[in-house]
């Protein structure tokens, strides 16, 4: 049997050859405190009619959710 998806996957690591690529300053960063570092993410949930864009905020040294959001768009 030859399964495939019913929806298109997202072509998000397509890197265009003109931007510019930026080094990861955090590696020598020692986090041992709350707030000192926040990161981010955006994550794309498949549905029937498309995707829906999940972007999350949390803190490096505490690992808890600062905040969220849940949009059908990226506009948001």
């Amino acid at each position: 049997m030859v399964l495939r998806a019913i929806y298109q996957k997202p072509r998000t690591t397509v890197l265009h050859p003109e931007h510019r690529k930026y080094p990861y300053l955090l590696r020598v960063l020692v986090i041992d405190r709350p707030n000192q570092s926040w990161c981010s993410d955006i994550t794309y949930i498949p549905i029937q009619k498309g995707f829906l864009h999940l972007v999350a905020v949390m803190d490096w040294h505490t690992r808890k959710v600062l905040s969220w959001h849940l949009s059908n768009t990226m506009d948001a």
